[in-house]
């Protein structure tokens, strides 16, 4: 038995030895947290307060809370449109700027549960909880800083009051992906009938640190957005879309401390782009809403954007390694319009229409260096349907090749390429080739890839595409498919 055991540990040492490492990884890497957001990728933030009732954006803080009564609200039924969208998460505005809590909170008077929906006994996050949990969608809760109802705003007593909402929304409600912190702070308010202004500095003032140690504690898988960083940075703009260079990577700017990324703003003008030497793997969200406002009004019915436009947001936000947040505004009946709903709708074909058949997924892949690591991460990786997977040639290639064969010439007008991120971003410039039957033509190139990244162009006929990859390390791709969108939507690829 000694004997066997012995030889059994050698065949495993030497096939252990058969099988390279996986290359070093290269910079800033999301961590778990991020990892389960860029999964997510496309979610919804529904917008439903009292200010629904008086045809505003931003609540003072004045409007009662015997205003809120969405009497068809159905959670699971808003969910499923979003989801028949593609959405794969709901983002909840438990409370916004006007501090109207959509749970009954301990903390204030000024909640559901002094409102005649459900005769005062309604929880619209549990609501939304169940329904997210039901049809297998992720939630995320979004509790503003700003607090224009609350007396005791811009005093010490507030960040009490404020980490307990945070508490009980962490704590009551299942597993969260986003815990999502707007940047608007500070003004002027009801504030319990004061009715004055109140500034803070906000970047002291809720003691960051702290504060946001609560959702660690209470919700370690969730992802944190904030204006001033942290785990998700503010893409920049609210019109749903990323710099056509992108990185993961990013340096808030004005840091007081530089091991503590939450210590800085995130600058319009560089979070779109990011920065290739960033110090921290800081993601961007792309919001956008639904209509002008985020918030429903009658007057914008007509004003809801396409699910053309919709779809063309899709390439912009999430085919730049983004995600796309958008933006869904409920009407005084706790109900989606109808309006929105088609677009929804359409959306959701558009996605299913184009993503659904992968015409890489039965072709033969080769690269430059195939075998130059180990058969453990060979071009074939790019092509097994396994995000857990990768190809990487060794350690001294930094410029990679890899040729798709198709079985037959055929027609496609998008790549999808995904590096495999928990080595980092590696590759600095990609570019496409397609083979006509004669020639190898350009079809198209980028810099930034990260989580995923979509070239979308002009429909081409090819029997094999070229990708060849630039970068500073060895690149590390853990997908290439190849896809086909439908004809109508040619008038977005016009450049």
């Amino acid at each position: 038995m000694k004997i066997l055991t012995t030889t059994l540990l050698f065949i495993s040492v030497c096939i252990s030895c058969t099988q390279a490492p996986p290359p070093e990884a290269y910079g800033p890497r999301p961590n778990q947290q991020q990892m389960l957001w860029h999964e997510t990728d496309f979610y919804g933030m529904i917008c439903l307060s009292t200010i629904t009732y008086v045809d505003k954006e931003w609540g003072y803080g004045d409007e009662p809370a015997e205003l809120f009564n969405p009497s068809k609200f159905d959670a699971k039924k808003m969910l499923s449109q979003m989801k028949d969208a593609g959405m794969k998460g709901v983002l909840v505005v438990a409370k916004h700027h006007g501090g109207f809590c959509l749970w009954p909170t301990a903390t204030t008077e000024y909640s559901v549960k002094n409102s005649p929906w459900r005769d005062g006994k309604g929880d619209m996050i549990q609501e939304f909880a169940d329904a997210a949990k039901d049809l297998d969608m992720r939630l995320g809760l979004y509790l503003s800083p700003w607090d224009r109802n609350d007396a005791s705003y811009g005093t010490p007593q507030y960040i009490e009051h404020f980490r307990s909402q945070l508490t009980e929304l962490h704590t009551n409600y299942g597993e969260l992906f986003l815990s999502w912190f707007d940047g608007a702070n500070g003004g002027d308010g009801y504030y319990g009938g004061a009715r004055d202004k109140r500034e803070i500095d906000r970047t002291s003032y809720y003691d960051w640190d702290n504060t946001w140690n609560i959702v660690r504690r209470l919700q370690p898988n969730s992802s944190i957005f904030s204006d001033i960083g942290w785990d998700i940075r503010w893409v920049g703009n609210e019109k749903g879309f990323g710099g056509e260079t992108c990185w993961a990577t990013y340096t808030p700017k004005g840091l007081i401390d530089d091991d503590k990324p939450g210590n800085g703003f995130v600058k319009d003008w560089l979070a779109t782009e990011g920065n290739r030497d960033g110090k921290y793997w800081m993601p961007a969200e792309c919001d956008v809403p639904l209509r002008p406002g985020w918030f429903y009004h009658a007057s914008e019915d007509d004003k809801v954007k396409s699910a053309e436009t919709l779809f063309d947001l899709y390439f912009k936000s999430i085919g730049r390694s983004c995600a796309f947040d958008l933006g869904l505004a409920p009407n005084t009946d706790g109900e989606l319009h109808a309006n929105d709903v088609a677009a929804l709708k359409g959306l959701g074909e558009l996605i299913r229409q184009t993503f659904d058949t992968n015409l890489a997924s039965k072709t033969k892949a080769k690269a430059s260096a195939n075998d130059s690591r180990s058969s453990a991460y060979n071009a074939s990786k790019l092509i097994d349907g396994d995000k857990t997977s990768f190809w990487s040639p060794s350690d001294e290639i930094k410029e990679g090749v890899i040729e798709i064969e198709f079985k037959e010439a055929t027609l496609f007008n998008i790549v999808s390429l995904s590096e495999y991120i928990q080595l980092g971003q590696r590759i600095d410039r990609i570019q496409v080739h397609y083979f006509d039957g004669t020639d190898w033509l350009l079809f198209s190139h980028a810099t930034s890839i990260g989580a995923k990244r979509l070239l979308r162009e002009m429909p081409v006929k090819a029997n094999k595409i070229r990708v060849s990859t630039w970068g500073p390390v060895c690149p590390a791709l853990s997908e290439i498919a190849v896809y086909l969108e439908p004809e109508r939507m040619s008038m977005y690829l016009v450049k």
